[in-house]
């Protein structure tokens, strides 16, 4: 799973949140009565969040819920208020604010709750959420053509679009084609208002390398649908793209290669294997162990950010195994969920807020691109990979963790007697190659650095040298 995408799903699930704040003073009967009609700012965790509020005499209420920091905007709230205390939940009960409004009517005090967990949360009237700082990313004029185009996926009659960048002059010249990982993704592979791929599109047009990216099936001008596809469905895109490219008479013909982040390089692996395949192939946080395996590694990494207590983390282990172990070993879905029920909710718990999260979960640990992943074993795929690979990661990624990843695509590629292979673990680099403080995903919208420097000299260099 794109823990970074579920994050998105969930709004607010990675925020660090600490124990049950105290309760607030009864506000007086005047401020009661006043009309909460504006927008209503606070600070959740390292995330700015709006609410915007319609109270109306008379009703009805609206709300809605803006946090840029993770591409949320106009999020239906419920919006309940009781004398002095005001309610603004979630969908699916996900998460609800829940305060009480002060004495001058411009303060809402109370706690934001979610997953049994309560983070403080005073809203103050006025103003809205800003913007997040990106200062990478790419704004025009270009020094080189950019034009939206779409190209055919004959195999399965899908139409894809995206964006075709071209370095000035009349080539011929090197091409990538950039895969995002998994979820639904834009061609930018837009996340937390950071949009990695247009940075490095940027930056390798500049070097020489024309590029295309594209948006997912069923995502932006693309057509089909995401439901139901799996990384192997992504690698025919891929292929198609590659197609594509080395039609056009400015590409140099046999130095078309792909680009692949984390769920996209198992794509972009999957794609190298095959005929037709790319001449090129940069790795950046692709898993190489088993996919049940890395997703372990995952949780284990994740949880280490909280905690160094060993028995915790066994227990931690122990649990993510069993739950893995629920799916792999029951391909019948209904059998799986049944085994993963009481795994998931241990307690027993009947609350709504339980039900839906645990509904939610079994719904996606027994998805077909879950299942898909955890099958995954690139020590089967890796051997057939003949083209040069270049295979980064940062050293605090936490999704896709480096040495033990970065050590079974050396392995793989070395099976199959594949010599052109460079891989590096880049320090302080997280898993959307940020500079870092933790590796943590809930740093991902927080950082106003896109694409570490760094790591697109890296990339272009390579791609560069391998492509004259």
């Amino acid at each position: 799973m794109n823990y970074a995408l579920y994050l998105r799903a969930a709004l607010l699930a990675a925020l660090p949140l600490p124990g049950l704040a105290q309760s607030v003073a009864t506000v007086s009967a005047a401020a009661s009565a006043s009309s909460l009609s504006g927008d209503w700012t606070g600070s959740l965790g390292a995330a700015t969040a709006t609410f915007h509020l319609q109270d109306p005499p008379g009703g009805p209420r609206a709300a809605t819920l803006d946090i840029p920091a993770q591409r949320a905007k106009g999020v239906p709230l419920s919006f309940v208020v009781r004398a002095d205390s005001v309610y603004l939940t979630l969908p699916a009960a996900v998460g609800r604010f829940a305060g009480r409004r002060a004495p001058d009517g411009q303060h809402l005090a109370g706690e934001w709750q979610q997953a049994g967990q309560a983070l403080t949360l005073t809203l103050s009237r006025g103003g809205a959420a800003a913007a997040p700082k990106r200062p990478q990313t790419p704004q025009p004029p270009f020094p080189y053509e950019s034009q939206d185009v779409t190209f055919q996926n004959a195999k399965v009659g899908i139409t894809l679009a995206g964006t075709y960048t071209r370095p000035a002059g009349r080539g011929p010249f090197p091409a990538v084609v950039l895969l995002t990982g998994s979820g639904p993704e834009d061609r930018n592979e837009t996340l937390f208002d950071h949009q990695p791929f247009a940075v490095l599109a940027d930056y390798l047009t500049r070097r020489g390398v024309a590029v295309l990216r594209f948006d997912d099936r069923g995502v932006g001008q693309s057509g089909g649908t995401l439901a139901g596809t799996t990384s192997a469905d992504y690698a025919t895109d891929a292929l198609a793209a590659l197609v594509w490219l080395r039609t056009r008479p400015e590409i140099r013909k046999n130095r078309v290669g792909l680009v692949g982040h984390s769920e996209g390089g198992t794509a972009a692996i999957t794609a190298a294997a095959q005929p037709q395949g790319p001449d090129l192939l940069v790795l950046l946080a692709a898993p190489g162990l088993p996919g049940d395996e890395m997703i372990v590694q995952q949780v284990l990494a994740l949880n280490k950010l909280q905690t160094s207590d060993a028995n915790s983390l066994a227990t931690t282990e122990q649990r993510q195994r069993h739950i893995l172990a629920a799916v792999t070993q029951n391909p019948d879905n209904e059998q799986a969920r049944a085994q993963l029920l009481p795994l998931l909710n241990p307690g027993d718990a009947t609350d709504a807020a339980t039900l839906a999260r645990v509904r939610t979960q079994t719904a996606q640990l027994t998805s077909p691109a879950y299942r898909h992943l955890l099958a995954d074993r690139p020590a089967q795929t890796l051997p057939q990979v003949k083209c040069p690979v270049l295979a980064l990661d940062g050293a605090k990624d936490v999704q896709v963790v480096a040495a033990p990843n970065l050590a079974a695509i050396r392995q793989g590629l070395a099976a199959g007697h594949n010599r052109q292979v460079t891989t590096r673990e880049l320090p302080g680099l997280n898993h959307l190659f940020q500079t870092a403080p933790t590796g943590s995903p809930a740093e991902y919208g927080t950082i106003e650095e896109t694409f570490a420097p760094t790591a697109l000299q890296l990339i272009a260099d390579w791609l560069t040298a391998m492509g004259n």
